[in-house]
C-alpha cells in the first residue's frame, strides 16, 4: 500500500469527536470498508440489546438483575424516578462528604484533619480507586491513598505498619457489595484489631461503601461508622467506578467529580449512535473481533504513553476478561470466549516486550493511547523536550509494528484530565458490551469467579475438618486423613498440612517430601 492508499484509508476510518478531545485511529486492524454494511445487521441487534439494558431489562439472568452502571453518569437515563434520585443524591452526598473532610469539618478525635485513606476493597472496587489516584495524585490536594486488596499476611501487615506513623488522622473505606466477601471481610477485621490495638476508635473513622440491607450495611450502622454509601445491586464491580467506588476516592484527593462523570455520560452519548461508522465503541469492537476472528484469537496489548494510565491495563484485564471470558454463549453452547489482556506503559515497554510484538508471534493487537497536551512545567532542556521524545516513540513503535504487519490501532486525547478518563473509561465499557453481543455472551455475569469462590470456601471447610480430626494426636497417613472425612481429594489435605506444619508448632509431616504418600502427620 502506498502513501496515498494509507492516508486514504486513515481518512475514512479516523473517528473524531471535537468535543471531548478525542480520536479513534483503527486505520491499522483488519477491518474493511464492506464491513460496515456486512456487519450492519448484527450491530443493529446489538445497539437495540443496550438500549435496552440501558431502559432496565435484566441483563444479569444468573442474579435476577439490572445493569445500570450507565445511569451513574446521567440519572435522567435511569428507568425509574426512585433510582434517578437515588443517584444524585448519593453524588450530591459524596461531594459534600469529600468537601468536609478536605476543609477540616469533620476531623479526628483530636480536631485535626484528616490526612490518609485506608482502601480494603478487591477486583474493581481496589482497581478503580487505584486508577483514579493514579491518574489524578500529582494534583492531589486531599488525602494520600492506601490500598488492601489481597489476604497476603505479609501484604496486611506491611501495609497496616505503613500507616501507623498517621493512624490518628486516617480514614478506612471498606467496600464490598454483600459484606460477605472474604477478601474485604478479612482485610477489615484485621484494619479493627490493628486500629484497636493501638488504642484508636473505629468507628469514628470507618465508611462503608456496599448494599443496602447486607452484612456490612448493618454492621456500619450497628456500630455508628462515619458514614455508609450505596453500591446498588445492578453495580458490578468491574463498572463501579463511576459510582461510589471511584467517586469516593475522587472527592478524598480532590479530584472533579463531576467533570469525571459528564467525560463518561459525554462518551455514552457517542456510543449510542447507531451507525458503525459514527460510534467509537462500535469501530473499537468491530477491530477488536475482525482482529481475533470473533474468537479471541488475539491478545489485547495496552501501551498507554503517560505514566498516569499505568494502572489502565490491569484495570481492563478485569473489565474485559471477566465480562467476555465465558464456557458457554447465551445458548448453552460451549465457545471458550475471551480476550487476554496486558500492557503497561510506554515508552517503558520500549526496553520490554515490544522486540517480541515486533519480531515474535502475531498473536495479538496493540492498543496505544495517546494524550496530545504537555505538562507546561516540564520545560526544553538542551534542546530536548520530553513529550516530544515520548510521541516519537509512540509513532516510532506504531510504524514498526505496522510495518511488520503487526495490527494496532491509536486512541487520542487531546490533554489528561478527569473528563478524558471518564471518557476513556465509558468507551472501552460499551465497547465491551457491543462485542459481548457479537459473540452472544453474557458481558455481566462472572460463573467462573463463583465457581472459584465455592472451591476456595471448600478448601477451608476442609481444613476445619483436618484440624478437628487431628485433635486427638494419633497419627495417620494422608491416605488415612482422606478415608477419615471422606475427601475426594487426598493432594488437597497434603497442601494444607504442608502450609498448617510450616506456619504451626502443633503440625508436623514425619517423612520424605519427596514420596508424600509415606509421610505421617500428627497434631501436638
Amino acid at each position: 500500500m502506498n502513501n496515498n492508499d494509507k492516508w486514504a484509508r486513515y481518512c475514512d476510518l479516523l473517528y473524531s469527536d471535537d468535543s471531548l478531545g478525542f480520536w479513534l485511529d483503527i486505520s491499522r486492524m483488519d477491518v474493511a470498508i464492506n464491513d460496515f454494511e456486512d456487519f450492519n445487521e448484527i450491530y443493529s441487534k446489538a445497539f437495540d440489546a443496550l438500549e435496552s439494558l440501558e431502559n432496565g431489562s435484566i441483563a444479569n439472568i444468573d442474579e435476577g438483575r439490572q445493569v445500570g452502571h450507565y445511569w451513574l453518569r446521567n440519572p435522567k437515563v435511569a428507568p425509574s424516578p426512585e433510582i434517578s434520585d437515588s443517584i444524585t443524591k448519593e453524588i450530591q452526598d459524596i461531594s459534600k462528604f469529600g468537601s468536609s473532610i478536605l476543609n477540616g469539618e469533620i476531623t479526628n478525635s483530636d480536631g485535626e484533619k484528616y490526612t490518609d485513606v485506608f482502601w480494603i476493597g478487591i477486583g474493581g472496587s481496589g482497581l478503580g480507586p487505584l486508577l483514579i489516584k493514579e491518574s489524578f495524585k500529582r494534583e492531589s490536594i486531599g488525602l494520600d491513598l492506601h490500598f488492601l486488596d489481597n489476604v497476603d499476611p505479609e501484604g496486611i501487615s506491611h501495609k497496616l505498619n505503613s500507616i501507623l506513623p498517621n493512624l490518628n488522622s486516617t480514614l478506612f473505606v471498606v467496600v464490598s457489595k454483600s459484606g460477605g466477601t472474604p477478601e474485604p471481610l478479612i482485610g477489615m477485621e484485621q484494619a479493627m484489631k490493628f486500629v484497636r490495638d493501638n488504642n484508636q476508635n473505629w468507628s469514628s473513622r470507618a465508611i462503608a461503601i456496599t448494599s443496602k440491607g447486607s452484612k456490612l450495611d448493618l454492621l456500619a450502622h450497628n456500630e455508628n461508622w462515619l458514614d455508609i454509601f450505596d453500591l446498588p445491586d445492578w453495580v458490578g464491580g468491574r463498572t463501579s467506578i463511576t459510582g461510589a467506588v471511584g467517586l469516593l476516592p475522587a472527592a478524598l484527593i480532590g479530584a472533579d467529580i463531576n467533570k469525571f462523570l459528564n467525560g463518561a455520560s459525554q462518551m455514552d452519548a457517542l456510543t449510542r449512535v447507531k451507525d458503525i461508522k459514527n460510534n467509537p465503541a462500535a469501530l473499537l469492537s468491530l477491530a477488536w473481533f475482525k482482529s481475533g476472528n470473533g474468537k479471541g484469537l488475539r491478545d489485547m496489548v495496552v501501551l498507554p504513553y503517560r505514566d498516569r494510565l499505568e494502572v489502565f491495563s490491569r484495570y481492563l484485564q478485569q473489565l474485559v476478561m471477566e465480562s467476555l471470558g465465558k464456557k458457554f454463549d447465551r445458548d448453552e453452547n460451549q465457545v471458550n470466549q475471551g480476550i487476554a489482556v496486558y500492557g503497561n506503559k510506554g515508552s517503558t515497554d520500549q526496553h520490554a516486550y515490544v522486540q517480541q510484538l515486533r519480531d515474535g508471534i502475531d498473536n495479538f493487537f496493540v492498543n496505544f493511547i495517546e494524550i496530545l497536551h504537555d505538562p507546561l512545567e516540564i520545560v526544553e532542556v538542551k534542546n530536548k523536550r520530553p513529550g516530544d521524545y515520548l510521541s516519537g516513540f509512540l509513532q516510532g513503535t506504531r510504524s514498526a509494528l505496522t510495518e511488520g504487519g503487526r495490527q494496532n490501532l491509536t486512541i487520542t486525547f487531546k490533554s489528561f484530565d478527569e473528563s478524558s478518563l471518564g471518557a476513556l473509561i465509558a468507551l472501552f465499557e460499551r465497547a465491551v458490551s457491543l462485542y459481548a453481543e457479537l459473540i452472544n455472551v453474557n458481558a455481566y455475569n462472572q460463573p467462573g469467579v463463583e465457581a472459584g469462590k465455592k472451591a476456595a470456601t471448600k478448601i477451608i471447610k476442609l481444613q476445619k475438618e483436618i484440624e478437628e480430626l487431628l485433635d486427638d494426636g494419633k497419627q495417620r497417613t494422608l491416605n488415612e486423613i482422606n478415608d477419615a472425612l471422606s475427601s475426594d481429594s487426598t493432594e488437597s489435605i497434603y497442601l494444607i498440612l504442608r502450609k498448617l506444619s510450616e506456619n504451626s508448632d502443633h503440625y508436623s509431616m514425619i517423612g520424605n517430601q519427596s514420596n508424600p504418600d509415606k509421610l505421617i502427620i500428627s497434631k501436638t
